[in-house]
């Protein structure tokens, strides 16, 4: 699973996906929706295409509207860093269902590999720790992943955990592009085939 000392974010995805239950999945632009839907396209995933920095957000609202869902959100370091304010609303709310996973590869992987501000010793754990989340943690070694994994479904967030991977270039697994199918195949799958009616 490691790259050198690394870990490789497609593996650690598919690793935290695995036997993932009635789990709801928010995944971030551009590679955390694609080591998303490598790991298997879902329809309880919902996969972003835009709106850098919202993923935490959109995972809060699932998190209060669906209380006895657990719900994890996956994103990037430099999608976490343009949403920081994210992290303070989500703390606050203490929501327990809400877990968010941030792929940490020190660069902005869609737009040439610049260095993020992780890379420069910014420390997203201490800062959701600040922002008032009940667990956080800093993950560097595979072992930590299965009990990564339990406390996701345990449910006794809010969670974040910020996970050193290998900055490399992965094939391309796309999920479907449209937003229609997908919001409605989310809800569909999460609330019934009557939820369209409500639309």
């Amino acid at each position: 699973m490691a790259t050198g000392k690394q870990l490789q974010r497609r593996e650690v995805v598919k690793d935290l996906l695995a036997e993932r239950g009635d789990l709801l999945v928010v995944a971030g632009l551009g590679a955390p929706a694609w080591d998303a839907t490598a790991a298997g396209d879902h329809p309880l995933t919902f996969p972003l295409w835009g709106g850098m920095g919202g993923a935490v957000m959109i995972g809060l609202g699932l998190a209060l509207a669906q209380p006895a869902r657990n719900v994890l959100v996956i994103t990037g370091d430099g999608e976490m860093l343009m949403g920081l304010g994210s992290l303070a609303t989500a703390g606050i709310t203490g929501v327990k269902s809400l877990s968010v996973v941030v792929l940490d590869n020190e660069v902005y992987g869609e737009t040439g590999q610049q260095k993020t501000h992780t890379g420069y010793g910014v420390d997203l754990a201490a800062t959701a720790r600040a922002c008032g989340f009940a667990s956080t943690s800093l993950i560097r070694a595979e072992s930590e992943l299965a009990p990564l994994r339990a406390a996701i479904h345990a449910g006794e967030g809010p969670l974040f955990a910020q996970i050193k991977v290998a900055s490399e270039q992965m094939p391309l697994v796309l999920p479907p592009r449209d937003g229609t199918f997908l919001k409605n195949r989310f809800r569909e799958a999460l609330l019934g085939a009557d939820s369209h009616s409500a639309s």
